[in-house]
């Protein structure tokens, strides 16, 4: 049986328990992080951490972990090797249901582990593209702050399942603004473009390096809107994420995208995200 992290101890999954009462099982009142470890190394620690306490406070609750610790424990403890470590924080447990909120109670830590393919060992060539659907967003307003309130995105995903798609790219008034569980990014030329907004896109890590790498190597990159027309007509079209690296997005609905081929622009980032990770291993 896995080893979980609640509340200061490391325990069997099985023997985990949290009050019905907790805030974050009634009104997912919690925020959530996902941080990739390979060969037993995170990769991004920083920003996860970073992005992780900009949603406590936006929720104000306050947890004091050395999370780092936290989480290497926890993978050490589960064999290390590939795996991700899912970190839910909520506001903790009252002794009734009720909306006001009791400064008083204490969070709720609670983190798990889930083996995952190591997504930038595959060569370039052996990669495949995906289907993405466009979906109507549904979430609410702050989707800057990684909240465990997902039931749109899990009503999207269900849909792109059904419709042998592998992601649900979501739109407010024709603007694209990120997946389900990923974020989007298009080529036009030479140039790379990440949608723009305030609050309705959660911030990225691997995005944020795609970011990084590209001006780093010369590659244009710009935020800017993005219409469906726009996408479709892009020259290439990517989906990120922590756990599923970056992924070539070959058709949207019924649309194939150009030649239905991986781009020459996504080859030279795969290549330069897995030559970073690679570093990882060697420090």
């Amino acid at each position: 049986m896995d080893k979980v992290y609640l509340n200061g101890e490391y325990i069997s999954a099985d023997q985990a328990k949290v009050s019905v009462f907790d805030r974050g099982f009634l009104f997912a009142d919690s925020v959530y992080e996902v941080i990739p470890y390979y060969h037993g190394k995170s990769f991004q620690m920083d920003l996860h951490l970073q992005r992780l306490q900009q949603s406590l406070s936006a929720l104000n609750i306050i947890a004091e972990h050395d999370w780092e610790q936290v989480t290497d424990q926890l993978v050490a403890l589960n064999g290390a090797g590939n795996l991700s470590v899912y970190l839910q924080v909520t506001r903790g447990a009252g002794d009734k249901r009720t909306h006001s909120i009791d400064t008083d109670m204490r969070p709720t830590v609670f983190a798990c582990t889930n083996p995952i393919e190591n997504s930038y060992s595959a060569s370039v060539d052996s990669v495949a593209g995906i289907k993405v659907i466009v979906c109507e967003d549904l979430r609410w307003h702050r989707c800057d702050i990684k909240s465990n309130s997902l039931l749109p995105n899990i009503l999207v995903m269900e849909q792109a399942r059904l419709q042998g798609a592998q992601e649900a790219l979501l739109q407010r008034n024709d603007t694209l603004l990120e997946g389900a569980s990923s974020n989007l990014l298009i080529v036009e030329g030479a140039t790379l473009i990440a949608p723009i907004s305030e609050h309705a896109i959660l911030a990225g890590t691997t995005s944020n390096l795609v970011r990084q790498l590209a001006v780093e190597n010369g590659i244009q990159y710009l935020q800017q809107s993005i219409s469906y027309r726009r996408l479709l007509a892009a020259d290439e079209v990517w989906i990120s994420s922590s756990t599923r690296g970056l992924l070539p997005v070959l058709k949207i609905d019924q649309h194939v995208l150009g030649s239905g081929a991986k781009g020459v622009m996504w080859r030279r980032m795969y290549q330069l995200l897995a030559a970073q990770q690679r570093m990882l291993f060697e420090s």
